[in-house]
């Protein structure tokens, strides 16, 4: 079996110092290379790099899902159910604002998820899903 391509994604941060403690101890991504300007963090396996810019505000768009406003711009990951309730549990602890409350969407039908919708200090929008049966993922 081949190995999945890893990506590579750059997103814009406030504060580094922020970042660290959001990405490297709350959401336990371990940290690699860095600068005064950027830092690199293993996501699951994949490669993000948190980069330093002024702060500012940003309007980001939503649309509605499940009568809910999911902001457009988001990236995250598809965990196993079990980490995915442990996480969901870590962030309720800490007390993160949730954009969208942990909970299951399509219940009893093709493509059951878990999800939940959160945003990083910097006001980056994340969204961390789990399936009960992987093989759903792209099932329409």
């Amino acid at each position: 079996m081949p190995a999945i391509p890893l990506f590579h994604l750059a997103f814009p941060v406030n504060d580094l110092a922020e970042a660290r403690r959001f990405y490297g101890d709350l959401l336990q991504c371990p940290e690699g290379r860095s600068s005064d300007e950027w830092v690199d963090f293993n996501f699951h396996g994949h490669q993000l790099v948190a980069h330093l810019v002024e702060a500012g505000s940003r309007q980001e768009p939503t649309n509605e899902v499940d009568g809910k406003q999911v902001p457009v711009r988001h990236f995250g990951a598809i965990l196993p159910m079990e980490q995915w309730e442990a996480l969901a549990a870590r962030l309720r602890n800490a007390g993160i604002d949730f954009v969208i409350e942990p909970y299951v969407r399509f219940q009893g039908e093709v493509g059951e998820q878990a999800t939940m919708f959160f945003l990083d200090p910097s006001g980056n929008a994340l969204e961390f899903k789990a399936f009960g049966d992987i093989s759903q993922v792209f099932a329409t």
